[in-house]
């Protein structure tokens, strides 16, 4: 096997095992790594496909634990966000915009794990919309969907198992959708689908290995780890915009 396609399979396998394990946060790894090996119009894709099925794969085996509810009103929110997002592609000010982002979301998690955080005792209908809504503009115009949603799910304060589930709960038709995007850009090749069905054995076992890491987790050590996560997506976004 070549070097480079040894690269793509441990690039694949990392951003699937983080994936499962915490729900959100491939997308650091999975396109920033493949660039390096892969053309943009093919590692994105590919990235997207490998997202479609962690989440089918999740959703599946602990479908049980998946809050439907918020995962649609998420989805439904997101919808209302992505045209926003798009629009700030071509926006001038985008370094400016990232700052405000990557200082809001290391704010919020800093205060939040070394403080008391923000809890909802049951979903409400404005932060599911307003988490939802970010997350679209986030999605659109940088392919980060997570944060609010894992902002959500942890004032929720919703254990491992069932964050882990309902983010995926989202992520499954959210991923369809930008699929579906590529498919009509005709962005959809046969290398994506050959890079794709290469991945899948090294994606299938890390799927696998995240669930067992994500069923272990005490809620108070996932927490940390989420807003650890969070603070590192944040001073990605500070670097990206000062660079």
């Amino acid at each position: 096997m070549e070097p480079g396609t040894v690269y793509i399979l441990f690039v694949v396998f990392v951003a699937t095992l983080v994936r499962s394990a915490f729900g959100f946060g491939e997308a650091l790894l999975a396109v920033p790594l493949l660039v390096l090996r892969l053309p943009l119009p093919v590692a994105a894709p590919l990235a997207v496909l490998i997202s479609i099925t962690i989440a089918g794969c999740i959703v599946a085996q602990d479908w049980r634990r998946v809050h439907f509810e918020s995962a649609g009103w998420l989805v439904f929110a997101t919808l209302f966000g992505i045209p926003l997002g798009l629009m700030l592609l071509t926006n001038p000010h985008q370094a400016a915009v990232k700052i405000a982002l990557a200082l809001v979301i290391v704010c919020f998690s800093i205060l939040s794990l070394f403080g008391r955080p923000p809890e909802l005792q049951s979903d409400s209908k404005a932060w599911l919309m307003g988490c939802g809504f970010v997350a679209g503009i986030l999605g659109g115009a940088y392919g980060m969907n997570g944060p609010p949603l894992a902002v959500y799910g942890t004032m929720r304060r919703w254990s491992a198992q069932h964050f882990r589930a309902t983010l995926q709960g989202y992520f499954l038709p959210a991923s369809a959708l930008g699929m579906l995007g590529y498919w009509w850009q005709g962005l959809w090749t046969s290398s994506v689908t050959h890079y794709y069905l290469l991945s899948l054995p090294v994606t299938i076992p890390a799927i696998w290995l995240g669930r067992l890491v994500n069923h272990r987790l005490p809620i108070d050590r996932f927490r940390k780890y989420i807003y650890g996560g969070l603070i590192i997506i944040g001073i990605v976004l500070f670097l990206q915009a000062a660079s």
